[in-house]
């Protein structure tokens, strides 16, 4: 058992004057109150209390051990209390997908600022999953499933794979009505492995078509730019193209090959000595992304 826990219930046990009183206190059992009591005595090799028959009573050795160990627990009790209401301040270093980060995760952290003086923040836009130890960040947003189980999730919504073209595009060159009709359209790739082969749900492994695309593109802004001008179709992330889909300058395409949704989560290193200011800029960014309804898309 751990000393100061047994230094909590022998001050309890004094305090309460019987056992049975102190494991109601502490929520525990007679028998645990009972050997903690008998451990502590059996270490230290003095008795600390005479039992009666009505009361405990703690004995010349057990009234000068109280009074050390109320003062140590007493002061663990200050000290955790102070660490809980410990002021909400530092540097927070938050890292996001560049486009998301953009869009949403910045005025989210600019508004955690204006309601907390003691903050600083450094927010880190870059599309690859950075290593949350080796490069000292508080806070990710990550997009899609996590490998490492270490991690702290909190989940703010999910978003899609879609795929899109200008209504320009649509009429120069027919709309595409299966995964097999983008054989004879131009496609706008990026420039990763993943990003260049397109997979399709209910499709056979190795069905994909041939994907034709004369521009690839590795920046999301400037392939939506090209998507926008009719360069041809393109996939997304439903958050990268909400706007344009509103507003009409895109169309949604094969809606029924569309994969399940990819979740979103805010990630944090784990949960022990978190810093007040994780927690705090956690709670504030999850209940703001949780009601952005590009994260609950159809």
């Amino acid at each position: 058992m751990d000393r100061l826990d047994e230094f909590a219930i022998f001050v309890r046990i004094v305090e309460e004057g019987s056992l049975v009183r102190a494991a109601r206190r502490l929520r525990r059992s007679p028998p645990a109150v009972t050997r903690a009591l008998a451990a502590l005595e059996d270490r230290l090799g003095v008795r600390l209390v005479d039992r009666t028959t009505r009361r405990l009573a703690p004995t010349e050795a057990g009234r000068a051990l109280y009074d050390r160990a109320r003062a140590v627990v007493a002061d663990y009790e200050a000290a955790a209390t102070g660490a809980r209401e410990a002021p909400v301040r530092g540097l927070l270093r938050i890292t996001a997908p560049v486009q998301f980060g953009r869009r949403h995760i910045a005025p989210i952290a600019t508004r955690f600022l204006d309601s907390h003086d003691g903050v600083e923040i450094e927010l880190l836009l870059n599309d690859r999953n950075v290593d949350l130890i080796d490069e000292g960040i508080d806070v990710a947003l990550r997009i899609g499933a996590l490998a490492d189980s270490s991690l702290t999730i909190r989940p703010v919504g999910h978003v899609k794979r879609l795929w899109v073209a200008s209504p320009a595009y649509l009429a120069a060159h027919g709309t595409p009505r299966t995964p097999a009709d983008l054989a004879r359209h131009e496609a706008l790739l990026g420039t990763s492995r993943g990003a260049m082969e397109w997979s399709f749900a209910g499709a056979r492994p190795g069905a994909s078509p041939h994907l034709a695309g004369r521009l690839r593109v590795d920046d999301v802004e400037t392939r939506l730019r090209a998507t926008r001008d009719g360069r041809g179709v393109a996939q997304f992330l439903s958050y990268q193209v909400a706007d344009d889909l509103g507003a009409g300058r895109l169309v949604r395409l094969l809606r029924a090959f569309e994969r399940l949704p990819l979740p979103v989560q805010l990630v944090t290193k784990g949960r022990a000595h978190r810093a007040p200011k994780i927690d705090a800029f956690l709670d504030f960014a999850a209940k703001k992304l949780s009601a952005l309804p590009v994260l609950r898309p159809d």
